[in-house]
């Protein structure tokens, strides 16, 4: 079997270089800054007045390579492991730390020191989870601490404030690993939803695209059957009928999975709205199920959205009439009111019995509630079976 794609790479996109290298790279990378900026700071020319060194920082010589290579080696290690390990690299990247401290003879690990455990701990909060990452920051700190107590206990002076920047820095760190971790959380949170919600829409865009043409053929081949000895002509017409619903079905189809294997949204695909009604009205007919259309007010042009969701409301209404209703006919009625668009179909049928557990009723009123309408539906008092909706239209 062939491996996954990481989607970072699919459809061509890669991923930045700086994203690409490992985290320990970073962490490496860190204590190179840090080595090379002692260096810099301990180099003196000739004659030159010596400068100023930050409190706590010691003084760069020969005779302490021996621990720069013990501390480099630890760092080296300790970054090899930081993307499989994470807690057993930080002890050996604060154990470099603490070995160049001794290297520079310095009252306190200075923040040049601890650049690659800050490093490690951006890492490790972003991507560890958080019991991880709290005891990796309590590791560093605990480091610090005890670095500056064992020196006291030897006799040794430490510094006053450094310890204390660099105990800062190491929460700083941690917090901001956490915030990218959270931002993370956020985006995959996000991107979940969305793939719902489109999994969703897409579902009710061919369940009422489908739905009322399948209605209709089954209706029209039932009644071929019952004809098509005794009334050859009727049959023919019924079959002539399914042949239409059918090739309009496989159309829409074939529009609606085109756009989605080019990554397009459904939205590409020619979009039915309320003006279709008179061809809903004229296929339904040919079922056997008369559609009463009545429009009033003003019929501005409506939001795509809204015209799309008011003929689906009106199509799957009807297409339940076909199947279920078991009646010759059905009245809708679309009133264009100023700031709202109403949706009533009644009919005089079995009031809704034979709906099941269909999703007809569940797409309608999920249409609905995507647009911040409202959506009733069931059996009326006197009889038949009732769909209501009103649509908000935003004023212009």
């Amino acid at each position: 079997m062939r491996p996954p794609v990481p989607p970072s790479y699919d459809r061509g996109v890669k991923v930045p270089l700086l994203r690409r290298l490992p985290p320990g790279t970073w962490a490496v990378l860190a204590w190179a800054a840090g080595l090379a900026y002692e260096a810099a700071v301990s180099v003196r020319l000739p004659g030159e007045v010596p400068r100023f060194r930050p409190e706590g920082l010691g003084s760069l010589t020969s005779g302490h390579v021996p621990f720069v290579v013990a501390a480099t080696a630890l760092i080296l290690v300790g970054g090899l492991l930081l993307g499989r390990r994470s807690l057993s690299a930080l002890a050996l990247l604060l154990a470099g730390a603490v070995f160049a401290a001794m290297a520079l003879n310095s009252t306190e690990i200075a923040f040049p020191q601890f650049l690659a455990a800050d490093a490690a701990l951006v890492h490790i909060a972003a991507t560890r989870p958080r019991r991880t990452s709290a005891a990796a920051v309590a590791m560093a700190l605990a480091v610090l601490a005890g670095h500056s107590a064992v020196r006291v206990m030897l006799g040794f002076p430490i510094g006053t404030s450094t310890q204390s920047s660099v105990a800062l820095t190491a929460v700083i760190a941690w917090l901001a690993g956490g915030w990218v971790r959270q931002s993370r959380e956020h985006a995959r949170m996000t991107h979940a939803q969305a793939v719902t919600a489109e999994r969703l829409r897409i579902a009710r865009e061919l369940h009422d695209s489908v739905a009322h043409s399948i209605g209709v053929i089954a209706i029209q081949a039932g009644a071929a059957k019952m004809v098509a000895d005794a009334r050859p002509a009727a049959a023919r017409e019924a079959l002539d009928a399914i042949e239409q619903a059918s090739r309009e079905t496989l159309a829409g189809l074939r529009r609606m999975l085109g756009a989605l294997r080019q990554g397009d949204p459904v939205e590409t695909v020619p979009a039915s709205g309320l003006a279709d009604l008179e061809r809903l009205a004229a296929t339904t007919a040919a079922a056997g199920v008369h559609v009463d259309v009545r429009r009033s007010g003003r019929r501005d042009p409506l939001p795509a959205e809204i015209d799309l969701s008011a003929f689906r409301i009106v199509q799957e209404a009807v297409t339940n009439v076909v199947r279920h209703a078991g009646t010759g006919g059905c009245r809708v009625s679309i009133e264009h009111r100023e700031d709202e668009l109403a949706i009533e179909i009644v009919d005089s049928g079995r009031g809704g019995t034979g709906l099941g557990g269909g999703h007809g009723i569940v797409g309608m009123r999920e249409r609905v509630g995507l647009l911040h309408g409202d959506f009733t539906a069931g059996p009326r008092p006197e009889g038949g079976f009732r769909v209501a909706a009103r649509l908000p239209v935003r004023p212009r």
